[in-house]
């Protein structure tokens, strides 16, 4: 395949997002360019995602992520002989992206080494159009994202303590506070609600997450829970009650309660793959 150079991506038919979310800057990073145009136009009819560059090369990749300020970098592992590594230094490169890979196929060793060097999402090629546009969204949030599969990998590496080399992470003790935002987190909670159960803010609970994350050894949410269930870090540990002055009254709390029984079911899994569950596609067709 010829080189071109790395550009500005035409992202027809898209516009600013006009209210429901913060807009998603992504870098496409893909060797065909059939691909390429067809993610281009898959999120064109996304209001909230924009593609600021693309790359059918290493080197424009690292280019691009210098060049474009992004969001989120989809990268076919392809691009490089050894992408586990690619991926740590992108990440060097630029500390704030999050880095998506996408695979040929659904690897199991690949998928551990790329979860432990910091990669935010894996899919394999085969990704549904409805699926991609949910990772990223999920992933712009601060959550990653798994593959059923994947998750079932990841938390049996956890368990057979193989993902991380074995004592690699000493025994930590958390402070009172610290253990009810951790026993949020396993429940699913989002930084909002945490800091309601726990009568703080956002910022704060961002804070004190960020201190668990340094003293666990850990990288992100799912990272946080799957370690404190192999470890038993918060059994027994109850989050919060929601303040009395929180709790809706009248007519909401039928709604709160219609939208509480619908999740109970999904609440009753294991709290660590719950967001991570890949959504059901309506689309019949593959993205390649």
């Amino acid at each position: 395949m010829a080189s071109t150079s790395v550009r500005v991506a035409e992202n027809h038919g898209a516009h600013e997002n006009q209210g429901t979310g913060q807009l998603i800057r992504v870098i496409l990073a893909d060797t065909q360019a059939i691909f390429r145009a067809g993610l281009r136009k898959i999120f064109a009819l996304e209001d909230d995602i924009r593609v600021v560059g693309q790359a059918e090369t290493l080197p424009q990749t690292q280019s691009a992520v210098a060049k474009f300020s992004a969001d989120i970098l989809i990268f076919e592992s392809a691009l490089a002989s050894n992408p586990v590594e690619t991926v740590t230094e992108l990440l060097r490169q630029a500390p704030q992206l999050k880095i998506v890979v996408v695979t040929p196929v659904s690897d199991e060793q690949l998928t551990l080494d790329l979860f432990r060097r910091g990669a935010h999402g894996i899919l394999s090629r085969e990704v549904e159009p409805e699926t991609l546009v949910e990772c990223l969204r999920k992933v712009a949030g601060g959550e990653p994202w798994l593959e059923s599969q994947a998750i079932h990998w990841v938390m049996d590496a956890y368990r057979g303590h193989n993902l991380r080399p074995s004592g690699a992470r000493p025994k930590v003790q958390l402070t009172p506070k610290e253990t009810l935002i951790v026993s949020c987190v396993t429940q699913g909670m989002k930084n909002k609600e945490i800091a309601v159960r726990v009568g703080t803010t956002e910022q704060v609970v961002k804070n004190y997450l960020r201190k668990v994350y340094d003293k666990l050894g850990v990288a992100d949410r799912l990272e946080l829970a799957l370690y404190c269930l192999s470890h038993h870090v918060v059994d027994g540990v109850k989050p919060p009650p929601v303040p009395s002055a929180a709790r809706p009254t009248g007519d909401a709390v039928v709604a709160s309660s219609a939208r509480a029984a619908a999740g109970a079911a999904s609440s009753s899994t294991s709290p660590t793959t719950s967001s991570q569950a890949v959504p059901e596609s309506t689309a019949p067709e593959k993205l390649s």
